[in-house]
Formats: C-alpha cells, sequence, structure tokens
C-alpha cells in the first residue's frame, strides 16, 4: 500500500484498497478492502467506508459516518456529522440481503448535513444541499436545496452553498463566484 496518505495509527485499513495522495484518515476509523478513495479527502474520526465504496476527490467525512457498499461520491462531496447511509431498503437481521445493495449516487459538490439519512437507491443531483437531520427518500435535482422528514425542496442553492432567489426572467447570481443561473423546467443550471 502507498503511503503518500496520512493515517492515524489507531486507523485500520484493510487491503487491497486505493487511497489517494494527500487523503487523512483520523482516529479509529476503518476502510475496508477494495475501496477507492480519492486525492486530498478528509475522513474524520470513527468512520466506517465499507467495501467496493467510491469517493472521489477532496470528499470530506465528519465523524461518526458509515459509508456502505453502494455509495459513490464524486468529488468535493461534504458528509456531515453523523449522517447515515442505508444499503438495503428492507433490512431484517435473519435475512441475507447482501445481494440486493442498492446504488447511491452523491454527485459532485453535494452538501449532506449532520444527522441526515440517505435511504438507498437515489441519486442526489450536482450541488444539492441536503439540510441537517433532513430524511431523503427520493432523488434531488442539482441545485436543490432540501429539509424535513420526509425531504422536501425548499429552495435552491448555488455552488458556493448561497441560497439562490431568482428574478423575473428565472435568473440568479452569486455574488461571492459572480456565478449567474437559470431556472428552466424546475431544474437550475450554471450559465
Amino acid at each position: 500500500m502507498d503511503s503518500n496518505f496520512f493515517h492515524h495509527e489507531t486507523a485500520i485499513i484493510d487491503e487491497p484498497c486505493q487511497i489517494g495522495e494527500g487523503t487523512k484518515i483520523w482516529h479509529f476509523s476503518h476502510i475496508m478492502s477494495n475501496c477507492t478513495i480519492g486525492m486530498n479527502c478528509n475522513i474524520g474520526q470513527n468512520v466506517v467506508v465499507s467495501p467496493d465504496v467510491i469517493l472521489g476527490n477532496n470528499v470530506k467525512i465528519q465523524n461518526n459516518v458509515s459509508v456502505y457498499t453502494g455509495v459513490i461520491c464524486e468529488d468535493d462531496v461534504f458528509l456531515g456529522p453523523s449522517m447515515v447511509f442505508t444499503n438495503v431498503v428492507n433490512p431484517r437481521s435473519a435475512v441475507n440481503r447482501r445481494r440486493e445493495f442498492l446504488r447511491t449516487w452523491v454527485k459532485k459538490g453535494v452538501s449532506i448535513g449532520a444527522n441526515a439519512t440517505i435511504v438507498c437507491g437515489v441519486t442526489l443531483g450536482e450541488y444539492c444541499f441536503i439540510g441537517a437531520g433532513a430524511v431523503v427518500t427520493k432523488d434531488v435535482p442539482s441545485y436543490a436545496l432540501v429539509i424535513g422528514n420526509p425531504a422536501k425542496q425548499s429552495g435552491w442553492m448555488s455552488q458556493y452553498g448561497h441560497k439562490l432567489i431568482f428574478d423575473n426572467d428565472n435568473k440568479s447570481f452569486c455574488p461571492e463566484s459572480g456565478d449567474e443561473y437559470i431556472l428552466k423546467d424546475n431544474a437550475v443550471n450554471k450559465i
């Protein structure tokens, strides 16, 4: 295994797995076999990354998160403290459903707030923002802001994490980045 990443002495890293340069793995975390972890990721304390998980570059995982088999996180994803992924829709202790794990796709730039739950089989669109404590049971559009249980859309967010307010021409401007967005057919795109 390459040593071009940092791991705390209490972290457990099973082989084989790929871990990118500049990644940091902190206290009591467990990286299981056949994972692919990109460059410059930060994996907090007490995190479990299950077999075959794929994490892109610059993924930030806060403390006490389990990323289960079937989850794919693209680049620049933020997973808040104690958020939860599932990988089976109808778990039963006495029934083995390992062949029924569903894929959960977390697209580029997504932020998931603390204690949110993502039910397996959904796709979270680019730069969407999942509010703290939300329970996501269906796909979330790119740039959408969702909150509550079950999660419902309450607005739109910019790539930089600012709420988008649209004018009469369905355009919005993010002053921090200088980016413009357009709302058309209930979808947001950066201009």
